[in-house]
């Protein structure tokens, strides 16, 4: 019997790591999985001129649907989306989500979504109907997921005082074994508890904020875009929050009037192009009625292409009338950013709150200003 090291070994290296098995052959399933991952990794120059996966010499016999089936039955759904992703994002295999045969097939995850949303233009209506299930259940999960943190962020907080809604997350435990110790049994080392106390929780009071959400969407940016639809779907309709998005390169476009409606919003966005970061700073200043009670949140990786020195001065005017200013290099779950450091700084220094956050970060954020 194979070594299960020894074999996944030989199928990483692929068929420079025969030594491996020390002259062993393949079994049927574990050659199967060799061929599918030949026919995405061979065509790797990089690792065919250090040996690692040559790939055939000749034409492939498998075409995309067959490819996937086979991924599909062989590998765990972790490795599945990891040899998706690859073809498409490293490998650029467009058809794995432009071929109407692949995307009845395709299971959706969230690399098959940035996918769509670069591809979405060389589909014909009828492919597009189809991406859109991809879209539609991807931005599900991450709604599901966020709507939890965003109702957490703006649920309300606890105050030390009576509260007669006896929930088990309203327990207030201090005051409980405080109230009974009087009844602590010896021989049992137990507190016999004849009255419980809770918390009661207040809602914040909250006055109607205005929340600006502008969002570079050149290609690069194509994650945060997602999360920025989600996020702004999210804090649509919340008590006190007036949410806007507009989306932007050289052009501005506000999106808020599908501000409810994410998959349709994604599906209008268009990537790439270049980026006038100031013009929809301006854009966006135009839409402040309250100043200090407006909160101006700049998604980009702040490569301007305009007039840098007029963003800075837009967002040190916005400052001074009393709003707030983020400028976040990233949003997304991963919050690693790649930016422009040194605008960045001026914007920091012209009073501006400079970083990179989740959503969920985003929304903790919202919340505390919105309930000061």
């Amino acid at each position: 019997m194979t070594d299960p090291t020894l074999e996944r070994w030989r199928l990483l290296l692929g068929e420079a790591g025969s030594a491996c098995l020390g002259g062993q052959q393949l079994d049927a399933e574990a050659a199967a999985r060799d061929a599918a991952m030949d026919w995405l990794y061979g065509r790797d120059e990089d690792l065919r001129r250090r040996g690692v996966r040559r790939g055939g010499t000749g034409e492939s016999t498998l075409t995309t649907v067959d490819w996937l089936d086979d991924i599909t039955r062989l590998f765990p759904k972790e490795t599945i989306e990891r040899l998706q992703r690859d073809a498409v994002e490293r490998y650029e295999i467009h058809d794995v989500v432009t071929d109407p045969a692949v995307l009845a097939r395709i299971e959706p995850n969230p690399a098959l979504l940035k996918a769509v949303l670069r591809t979405k233009h060389l589909m014909n209506p009828q492919v597009l109907r189809l991406a859109r299930r991809i879209v539609e259940q991807v931005v599900r999960q991450l709604m599901d997921k966020l709507a939890t943190e965003v109702r957490s962020a703006f649920s309300g907080t606890k105050v030390r005082r009576p509260g007669r809604m006896r929930l088990a997350r309203n327990f207030d435990m201090v005051r409980t074994l405080r109230a009974n110790l009087g009844r602590y049994q010896p021989e049992t080392g137990k507190v016999v508890i004849e009255t419980p106390y809770f918390f009661s929780r207040t809602r914040r009071h909250l006055e109607q904020w205005q929340v600006i959400l502008l969002v570079d969407q050149s290609g690069s940016m194509v994650d945060s875009v997602i999360h920025s639809a989600v996020t702004a779907a999210c804090l649509w309709g919340l008590p006190g929050v007036r949410t806007h998005l507009v989306a932007f390169d050289t052009e501005v476009v506000d999106l808020t009037a599908d501000v409810d409606d994410p998959v349709e919003l994604l599906m209008k966005v268009q990537l790439g192009g270049g980026t006038d970061i100031a013009r929809a700073a301006a854009y966006g200043a135009g839409l402040v009625d309250q100043p200090r009670r407006a909160i101006v949140v700049l998604i980009s990786d702040f490569y301007e292409g305009g007039d840098p020195h007029r963003l800075v001065r837009i967002v040190r005017d916005l400052v001074a009338q009393g709003s707030k200013v983020l400028g976040l290099a990233a949003l997304d779950e991963q919050a690693n950013p790649a930016y422009d450091r040194e605008l960045a700084q001026r914007l920091a220094d012209a009073g501006a709150y400079v970083g990179a956050m989740t959503p969920g970060e985003l929304a903790s954020f919202v919340a505390e200003h919105v309930g000061r």
